[in-house]
């Protein structure tokens, strides 16, 4: 998947309101990938200004690091008074454009400008469109809200395959579901190789079950109100919990982003997860998309992660894997590394002859 294609898969699936209580918020849904693409619209001068001036405002108004703000302000006037943008009539190429020059100053995977074929909706109180909140609610339910298997694999290793991280209050019921069928396995793999983002509430109420006691994750500053808000695990979960004790690892990919490495990153350096496969895509910032005009939005974060051991997130660099390997690869060494740990204290020489051979066949 190239850059673009992932950025916007991340945001289609995963903005996150930085107004009043955290929510998941969703671009406009293009369509399908099966459906023909959009089509452009020649856009001139006064149409390119407007935009960029739009997008100027909406920085200055939201975007997490204020100075930078400036700076990238600064640098698309640049742009325009030296009418770098004039050559371009294509709507669909002036956003790329856009994004790549967004981008290339803040190197913030989340900042993106997009074009849609559909004129877009203004809303009153800046949120999703009636229609756009049918479009989310349809997407949501097709994905299984990125619930995508749920496994046992052999010595009574559970798997579960995340890719996404649902609305809550659809998820909440699937991952009760899912920990009950997972609930008497030995260990677990969660797998995140192809999960593309999620709601932050989702994301918390997951990591509920996989721990004892109410424990810190990735607080989140929101500079539009300068607030930071706690992220703990809940004492209590509406399903059956899996604890702490038992091995847990998370498979992890280049394709991992957002709410994904958000779940990785806290249970990472909460100590409560091994990571095995690749780093992750960096895309740590909050926030929500806003429409620019009738046919331009782009996606605004607005703040950023604090996590209470390291003190910083993973924008740009990615949630480094404990056990480094390819993605392809990631399940076998999940596997490989559980049965070892679980070999020294097996005690019935047939499962332990079997599980000796399981692991030279993964070797």
């Amino acid at each position: 998947m190239n850059k673009k294609a992932k950025i916007a898969t991340a945001a289609a699936i995963v903005g996150i309101s930085a107004l009043g209580s955290i929510a998941a918020l969703a671009w406009p849904d293009a369509g399908p990938p099966h459906e023909p693409p959009q089509k452009d619209m020649v856009i001139d001068k006064a149409t390119r200004a407007e935009v960029i001036n739009n997008v100027i405002a909406n920085l200055d108004r939201g975007y997490v690091f204020p100075d930078k703000a400036a700076l990238i302000g600064k640098d698309l006037r640049a742009h325009l008074s030296r009418g770098d943008f004039d050559g371009i009539g294509s709507a669909e190429k002036f956003a790329d454009a856009l994004t790549d020059a967004l981008q290339g100053q803040s190197h913030d995977k989340h900042l993106e400008v997009r074009y849609f074929q559909e004129a877009i909706a203004e809303s009153p109180d800046g949120g999703l469109s009636p229609q756009e909140q049918a479009e989310e609610a349809l997407h949501q339910k097709q994905v299984n809200y990125g619930f995508a298997n749920v496994g046992r694999l052999h010595f009574n290793i559970g798997l579960l395959e995340l890719h996404a991280f649902g609305r809550p209050q659809q998820a909440a019921s699937r991952i009760a579901a899912a920990m009950t069928l997972l609930g008497d396995t030995d260990a677990l793999i969660v797998d995140l190789r192809e999960c593309r983002g999620g709601d932050p509430d989702t994301v918390m109420l997951l990591a509920s079950y996989l721990f004892d006691k109410p424990t810190h994750l990735n607080d989140i500053y929101f500079r539009d109100e300068n607030r930071t808000e706690e992220r703990w695990t809940t004492a209590s979960v509406p399903g059956r919990r899996y604890g702490h004790a038992r091995p847990l690892y998370l498979l992890t990919s280049n394709d991992t982003i957002s709410g994904c490495e958000d779940f990785a990153y806290a249970l990472k350096n909460a100590g409560r997860a091994r990571l095995v496969g690749e780093t992750t895509a960096g895309a740590a910032h909050a926030g929500a998309p806003h429409r620019i005009d009738a046919h331009f939005m782009m996606f605004v974060p607005s703040g950023r992660p604090i996590n209470p051991v390291t003190h910083g997130d993973w924008e740009g660099v990615g949630v480094v894997p404990d056990v480094r390997t390819s993605a392809k690869k990631a399940l076998d060494a999940a596997q490989l590394a559980i049965l070892e740990g679980m070999l020294p204290a097996e005690t019935d020489p047939m499962r332990r002859d079997d599980m000796q051979r399981h692991i030279e066949e993964l070797k």
